[in-house]
């Protein structure tokens, strides 16, 4: 799976290889996103407070950021195929684990090392994806991979409605996902490229000297959906909304997000990847000016739906230029770089929010991604052309 010479791969096999990556990964997504909501209901059941039950969460982002700097050279040293594979079936174990000790403590370094073997996946996925991507149809590519995988993530809360939280059900759905992904990654290898080995093998830490602007952008799209699934629901009851809306509304979020990711990467390969970044970040910027006047008539459902797309389009926009800019080993060790960012907006992003409204009401989530936002609008402005 590693070590012999680069091949080249027919466009069926091409599109055999991408077909099997971007489902690889949606079944992956489907299981993860089912164990977040799971796993906090169940905490909530035992009693748990909030802000443990936040922590436990927070142990598979830092699992992200951990384990990242040393993908490159593990995918490198075993073959990312077999790395893959190896993980899969090492995350279905994990949840196993989580499943048999139901206990907030056991589940702390549990957790932790879900997130170490969900990493890999992302990251070996995305190179491959990018190396075998046409230039000239990358943003479509990339932005349809945007669009299934948010649509994974969507129907793993979706899962749960339909088998329920409580005992085991639940559980087999997400172990036997993770392993679904083993086994179709095992079905691919014959198609896949080898894992990209030319070009010098800059560490994760110096990727972050060499794409600053870009790790800032996925760090801001991390921050913006982790805080919109976790505190827009304090947010809408904090300002007199039913639960039911506040759910509906999180949904039409995650709608918009999944279905408008082609559309922006069609528009990235007309106008570019950062002029369409820059596009993303200032209409997710507008939509937290509308939102506090929206929020009570008809007017917020095609707002959250686009800010949803917008905002989300900032990390898609952040992969195409990945795949623009680097080659080889670069590509792999920008992607375990992106894994580290996405992990610091997700475990910065909700509790910073958090605080400020607790300090100034509701309106402190708007105000934190509406900042959030204008600094990445302003950066894109004044280094955006050094990209």
């Amino acid at each position: 799976m590693s070590g012999h010479p680069q091949r080249s791969i027919s466009p069926p096999e091409e599109r055999a290889a991408m077909a099997g990556i971007i489902a690889t990964v949606t079944v992956f997504a489907v299981a993860q996103a089912l164990t977040y909501p799971l796993l906090s209901f169940i905490l909530e059941r035992q009693g748990t407070t909030p802000g443990l039950i936040g922590l436990s969460a927070a142990m598979t982002p830092l699992g992200f950021i951990v384990s990242a700097p040393f993908l490159p050279a593990l995918a490198r040293r075993v073959g990312a195929a077999r790395l893959a594979i190896v993980c899969s079936l090492l995350a279905a174990l994990a949840l196993f684990a989580i499943a048999w000790q139901q206990d907030v403590w056991a589940w702390m370094p549990l957790r932790f090392l879900l997130g170490i073997f969900a990493n890999p996946l992302y990251v070996i996925s995305e190179t491959w994806l990018m190396s075998i991507t046409p230039a000239s149809s990358r943003g479509r590519i990339m932005g349809l991979y945007s669009s299934i995988v948010s649509g994974g993530f969507a129907m793993g809360p979706l899962t749960l409605g339909l088998v329920g939280t409580q005992g085991w059900p639940p559980f087999v759905v997400g172990v036997l996902a993770f392993i679904a992904c083993g086994l179709i990654v095992l079905a691919v290898v014959p198609r896949l490229p080898d894992m990209p080995h030319d070009g010098e093998a800059p560490s994760v830490g110096g990727f972050f000297a060499r794409a600053p602007l870009l790790l800032f952008a996925v760090l801001v799209a991390a921050a913006f959906e982790q805080v919109v699934l976790s505190l827009f629901v304090v947010y809408g009851a904090g300002l007199g909304n039913a639960e039911a809306r506040v759910a509906s509304l999180i949904t039409c979020f995650i709608a918009g997000n999944a279905v408008l990711q082609v559309l922006l990467g069609r528009a990235a390969e007309t106008f570019g990847s950062m002029r369409t970044m820059l596009l993303c970040a200032l209409a997710s910027l507008l939509g937290c000016l509308l939102l506090p006047w929206f929020l009570t008539s008809w007017l917020i459902w095609p707002l959250v739906f686009a800010w949803g797309g917008v905002s989300f389009g900032i990390y898609t926009m952040a992969l195409i230029r990945l795949g623009d800019r680097f080659r080889g080993q670069a590509l792999i060790a920008g992607n375990a770089a992106f894994a580290v960012a996405w992990g610091i907006g997700g475990i910065v992003g909700s509790p910073t929010t958090g605080l400020a409204m607790q300090l100034i009401g509701p309106q402190g989530l708007p105000l934190s991604l509406g900042a959030l936002c204008s600094l990445l609008a302003v950066f894109l402005i004044t280094q955006g052309q050094r990209l």
